[in-house]
């Protein structure tokens, strides 16, 4: 009898520790607004990875979850993608995204930004991040950053709908920052599992 209840605390203990390590890990959400069509639309469900960002900063082109700024969306969280890092330049003018003086290839977004933003360095800490569909989207472009302790993690597989499960669509440069105009293109199935697991 003594053996058993051993047993049994045992197996709860490990479903708790477990169960504390997947929240600390993966955390599902469902998107509700169009900021991020055409690839991510409302009613989507997508698993986040909260794990990577623990050990190092977002990429440019990888798609974050974060906490909505208090005086724009108080208590709610925005999916974004990540255009402009600590150190970089982002400016957009002639429908063109602008970063550290060279327009980045965006072959993500449905129509090109319509809107002017000056020159803006980001600060240390800080990333600036926009919504794929620009026009409508409540994003850095209306002069806030994104500090990187509210960040909730990056988005990582659809999971509905069934017919659009998958990796999310985050996209890496293919060249360093002063190759920035170099063509994006998605981290395959491979990164998207290393990026999940190491720094």
């Amino acid at each position: 009898m003594k053996s058993a209840i051993i047993d049994i605390l045992w197996t709860v203990g490990i479903a708790v520790v477990a169960f504390i390590l997947l929240r600390l890990s993966v955390q599902t959400i469902r998107v509700d607004m169009p900021s991020m069509e055409p690839l991510i639309q409302p009613g989507y469900w997508i698993v986040l990875d909260k794990l990577s960002f623990r050990f190092r900063g977002p990429d440019r082109g990888e798609i974050i979850v974060l906490h909505a700024p208090p005086t724009v969306e108080p208590g709610k969280d925005f999916i974004k993608r990540v255009i402009g890092l600590p150190g970089d330049t982002v400016e957009v003018r002639n429908n063109k995204v602008i970063v550290n003086g060279v327009a980045i290839v965006e072959p993500y977004l449905a129509s090109p930004p319509h809107y002017t933003l000056a020159p803006w360095k980001i600060p240390a800490g800080q990333y600036f991040v926009l919504g794929d569909n620009r026009d409508i989207s409540i994003d850095s472009h209306y002069g806030w950053l994104v500090p990187r302790e509210t960040i909730v993690g990056r988005a990582w597989v659809v999971i509905w709908p069934a017919e659009r499960w998958g990796k999310a669509p985050n996209y890496r440069l293919a060249a360093d920052a002063s190759q920035i105009g170099a063509v994006l293109r998605p981290a395959t199935p491979l990164e998207s599992a290393q990026q999940a697991l190491i720094p």
